[in-house]
């Protein structure tokens, strides 16, 4: 296995073999925490208005999104996996724009031959279910802040990812106290930034607490989904 690594929008439209899209703060971790609430599909998006186009064919699908951080006017949650599972997901499709995470997404769609979300929340059940396609390549994608600098949560998260796809032996860090201290965690634990709750913060920084992948699948809504992915860790 050969294993690429790659940052921002530019390296997920050059993905090869398998792509690994991480957005740690908070993309990735909200669609896994919504998919284990029982939502039914997550629809990524790169852009507002597409997002909003599909929120009025579909009504009843809940909208999701921000910029810079800031859940978008109009928008039923922000990028908020506390207020994505406040709202009550089971049994609804969610449109989902951000970004990064989801600008990522839908770039690495276009070139690689299977799509999975990276976060730590489910990085294990994502590492076997990389490991079970057996692919040649495979791309590891550090999303950044806002697409454009790097970021010490998804460098980490990028950084573990391919030390246990090369099956390296690694003590596993205090993952909850180096991801404290990254700059973009300040915002949960500052009272004014209310679109960025403390809780989000534990719900993004458990490492292994989802035991399944996330993945993008082909579906009958002409564009790709994300589901959980069919693998046993």
């Amino acid at each position: 296995m050969r294993i690429h690594s790659a940052d921002f929008v530019a390296g997920a439209s050059k993905a090869r073999g398998v792509a690994i899209v991480i957005d740690v703060f908070r993309a990735c971790s909200l669609q896994a925490h919504a998919l284990a609430a029982g939502a039914t599909a997550i629809v990524p998006v790169e852009g507002v208005e597409e997002a909003k186009a599909l929120k009025v064919a579909h009504p009843d699908w809940l909208l999701v999104g921000e910029r810079q951080a800031r859940r978008l006017p109009g928008f039923d949650c922000g990028n908020s996996p506390t207020e994505i599972l406040a709202a009550a997901p089971v049994g609804r499709t969610i449109i989902h724009t951000t970004h990064a995470g989801t600008q990522g997404l839908v770039a690495a769609s276009r070139v690689a031959s299977h799509v999975f979300t990276g976060a730590f929340v489910n990085l294990s059940a994502t590492v076997a279910a990389v490991r079970a396609i057996a692919p040649q390549e495979v791309t590891v994608i550090a999303m950044g802040h806002e697409a454009r600098e790097r970021c010490v949560e998804d460098d980490l998260c990028r950084d573990e990812f391919i030390a246990r796809l090369e099956g390296r032996q690694v003590d596993v860090p205090d993952f909850t106290r180096l991801l404290r201290s990254a700059p973009a965690a300040a915002k949960f634990f500052d009272p004014a930034a209310d679109w960025a709750p403390e809780s989000d913060f534990a719900l993004c920084a458990a490492c292994d607490v989802l035991p399944f992948a996330v993945s993008l699948r082909r579906s009958p809504l002409g564009q790709p989904v994300l589901l959980p992915h069919e693998a046993v860790v």
